[in-house]
């Protein structure tokens, strides 16, 4: 197909995939001439899914270059999930790293009580340690034993993904597999966020407690 094709079917602007095949993020089509190539089915996979990681995923360019590159490498999929994971952006506001640092100790206790194996450089440390510090600033103070249900949950969460991405192993299609743990820690985490909104105003619901204007519990 031709790039006003590839173009058309990833509604992606002929620009854009210009930009991205600049970037090294997408590969070069088979060239016919000065002027003309043509591209694949691969081309439409991988750029549908340039854009989940920059549109959905939040990547910067370089970040998703890095886990494209993981991807196009005979990894193990779990270890591409781990690739995936520290290309996520953590932004912690430099001004605030003192106030962040603060809530490490309670991060570090968390970890310890739920027993998990967390690299000392991971970001999402950091991440969760920003968001403790948000939910302090306006009263809402989560012990560790107040955060140990939702690690709970969190760890069953984890504990499915990981088993679905094992039960793809495939050794004849590596990136199939490092396609779905991208999935698995951008894409889900949404749907996983939604369902948590979904559950709790069927709870609200139920507690007979549903405020919405215009709107009744049993509506």
């Amino acid at each position: 197909m031709r790039i006003s094709d590839l173009s058309r079917l990833s509604g992606t602007p002929v620009g854009t995939i210009k930009y991205y095949l600049r970037e090294g993020l997408l590969p070069p089509g088979r060239q016919l001439g000065a002027t003309l190539s043509l591209y694949g089915d691969e081309h439409l996979r991988r750029l549908r899914l340039i854009r989940a990681l920059t549109a959905r995923g939040g990547l910067s360019i370089a970040a998703t270059r890095d886990v494209l590159t993981a991807m196009d490498e005979p990894l193990d999929p779990l270890a591409t999930l781990g690739v995936v994971h520290y290309a996520l952006p953590t932004p912690v506001d430099a001004a605030e790293t003192d106030a962040v640092d603060e809530q490490a100790p309670r991060v570090d206790e968390l970890l310890r009580t739920m027993g998990w194996d967390v690299s000392e450089n991971s970001p999402h440390r950091r991440a969760l340690a920003a968001s403790l510090m948000d939910l302090g600033r306006i009263g809402a103070d989560y012990r560790t034993e107040d955060l140990l249900p939702y690690a709970e949950l969190a760890a069953s969460a984890a504990k499915l993904d990981l088993d679905r991405v094992q039960r793809l192993d495939d050794p004849e299609d590596r990136f199939k597999l490092a396609e779905h743990a991208a999935v698995v820690v951008l894409l889900l985490e949404p749907v996983l966020a939604v369902l948590r909104r979904l559950a709790q105003e069927n709870e609200t619901r139920r507690r007979g407690a549903w405020a919405r204007p215009g709107d009744t519990p049993d509506a």
